[in-house]
């Protein structure tokens, strides 16, 4: 959720629906992934896991490769049809950013071990699927800058910070969650999610 561009045109993407065999493909792999790392992991180890053929997991996905990919694309676009939502619902802005960050939050949390697998393993991407995923990143970002910057053209949020800055500072702690986050730790997703949206909310003024 990083980079920067014009505000995009589209509606933002709807979340991936998945087959139960697919579901079962990925849901293996990212065990695995997580477990013994992407170079670690087999495809034949992947099959056997989720109880498929390797004919059914290459009916589906092109390579481990291919895999990896899908598990962030499945992240990504779980969070920017919920950034859709929260925006279509056309509340003010500073309720339309506290449900934004809440939800992404919330949402990261949940899934956090699929955002630690892509964090360590993103790296293993060929050119292609790395130029889709920072076009999705950068999508993100611009729609929630975009979201910064009408509260400030609506003198709803305070002009001390740029827009930029403070998209760059709230969408990089949440990029940051794999490395910090447990679920198992002293705070909810849900408090924490609250704390974050009540700081970037008081910082905005």
């Amino acid at each position: 959720m990083t980079d920067t561009e014009s505000r995009p045109g589209p509606e933002p993407m709807a979340p991936v629906r998945r087959s139960e065999v697919e579901r079962r493909i990925l849901d293996a792999a990212l065990r695995l992934f997580a477990e013994r790392g992407f170079d670690g992991t087999s495809v034949q180890e992947i099959v056997a896991a989720a109880e498929v053929t390797k004919g059914a997991l290459y009916h589906y996905f092109d390579s481990k490769h291919d895999l990896l990919y899908e598990i962030y694309h499945s992240l990504i676009a779980r969070q920017l049809a919920d950034l859709g939502a929260v925006l279509a619902r056309g509340l003010p802005p500073r309720e339309t950013v506290h449900a934004v960050l809440t939800g992404l939050i919330r949402s990261t949390a949940e899934h956090i071990d699929e955002a630690k697998v892509f964090s360590r393993e993103m790296h293993r991407l060929d050119d292609a699927r790395m130029r889709s995923v920072r076009a999705d990143r950068r999508r993100y970002h611009v729609m929630f800058r975009g979201l910064i910057e009408q509260g400030l053209r609506d003198g709803v949020f305070s002009t001390a910070t740029p827009a930029e800055t403070v998209t760059l500072v709230a969408l990089g702690m949440v990029n940051q969650m794999p490395s910090w986050y447990r679920p198992d730790g002293p705070k909810t997703a849900g408090r924490l999610a609250d704390e974050v949206a009540g700081f970037v909310l008081a910082a905005l003024g």
